[in-house]
């Protein structure tokens, strides 16, 4: 379906609407985004992943209740390769604790998934959805679900053959995420201006925003095949890599394309070093929104870039200590809806 038919066979379903109750249901949804976030994090950094190796979205949101159903569980997991090659021996209650941050990251996702949909038929049933905007709802409901699949699609590449999962689909999964987090956060932003003028227009993308989107795009890909490939542990010191500017161990075997996507050496060099071009990039739009007015979106856009930029920093050199890592991921997320705060604030002069 296109388009266009989406939004014309959805907005028979909207009224004179009420964006100031959906802008505040889209910034709890986008709040609740960061937190899945964080825990996937969590569940990365303590191997979680694969604790559970089934996909079951309505039975598996109750754990295991019994001693027999953990045994049980347990016993699914001892058959990959994970358990096998590097947890051999792990006890029941070691099982129990990566069981719990894949099972809390999993509901949190169902949750997120409800926390769209309920609201917005009841929001429709209630023709409270402002015209034009049905469509783009429903667009980021969908996300929802394309997520889960990926979800699903990342825990699979990790159950046969592989000790963990594909650094390609961790990649997917968590760009993913933050896609629908800068979606929601946009669409917020345009109900906002609604709610306030209803003569208003939605934002528009200019091109040196998409400019900008392209480089930071780049290193968030490049910190997602860093966390996939745990290539943060292989040097904890800051600027250089032990002892290196541009590290020894880079395997140029395969030939540029394959090291470039998979050495760990290579992608936790240009990780460290692109975030520079990234942190210029955006203290421009910094600038460039102070100088028109948007003096508060400038500073919170220099805060985060800051905090990101240190404690990405810390995370190096703290030997990839989990609570730092996890932070520096969660302010990745921030900075991700910060940036669409400021980008919006720009498309709406374009507008």
């Amino acid at each position: 379906m296109t388009e266009v038919s989406l939004n014309s066979a959805a907005d028979r379903l909207v009224g004179a609407g009420r964006p100031a109750a959906l802008v505040r249901w889209l910034w709890a949804v986008a709040l609740l985004v960061i937190v899945v976030v964080g825990v996937g994090g969590i569940t990365r950094l303590t191997e979680s992943g694969l604790s559970i190796t089934e996909w079951r979205p309505v039975s598996g949101v109750i754990p295991p209740l019994t001693e027999a159903g953990w045994i049980a569980e347990f016993e699914k997991y001892k058959r990959i390769p994970e358990y096998r090659e590097i947890n051999l021996g792990m006890t029941l209650a070691g099982f129990k604790a990566i069981f719990f941050w894949e099972w809390l990251h999993r509901i949190l996702g169902r949750l997120v998934g409800m926390a769209l949909v309920v609201p917005l038929i009841w929001y429709a049933w209630r023709r409270a959805i402002p015209a034009g905007y049905a469509g783009r709802l429903l667009a980021l409901a969908a996300l929802v679900g394309l997520q889960g699949a990926i979800g699903w699609w990342m825990v699979a590449s990790g159950l046969e053959y592989r000790t963990d999962v594909s650094h390609f689909r961790l990649a997917t999964h968590l760009l993913t995420a933050l896609f629908l987090l800068a979606g929601l956060v946009w669409t917020a932003r345009d109900l906002g201006a609604l709610a306030r003028d209803p003569s208003a227009r939605p934002a528009r993308l200019t091109g040196p925003a998409m400019g900008l989107i392209a480089i930071l795009l780049v290193q968030l890909l490049l910190g997602a095949w860093v966390a996939g490939l745990n290539a943060g542990q292989v040097a904890s010191s800051w600027p250089m890599m032990n002892d290196h500017f541009v590290p020894e161990g880079i395997d140029w075997t395969g030939g540029a394309w394959l090291a470039l996507t998979n050495d760990p050496f290579l992608l936790h060099f240009l990780h460290r070093w692109w975030s520079w071009v990234a942190a210029a990039a955006l203290l421009l739009l910094a600038r460039t929104l102070s100088r028109r007015g948007a003096r508060t979106e400038a500073r919170l856009l220099v805060a985060v870039v800051a905090a990101q930029m240190l404690l990405g920093i810390a995370t190096v050199m703290s030997g990839v200590s989990m609570w730092i890592a996890v932070l520096h991921q969660v302010t990745g997320a921030i900075l991700v809806a910060v940036v669409a705060v400021a980008l919006h604030r720009l498309g709406s002069r374009a507008a």
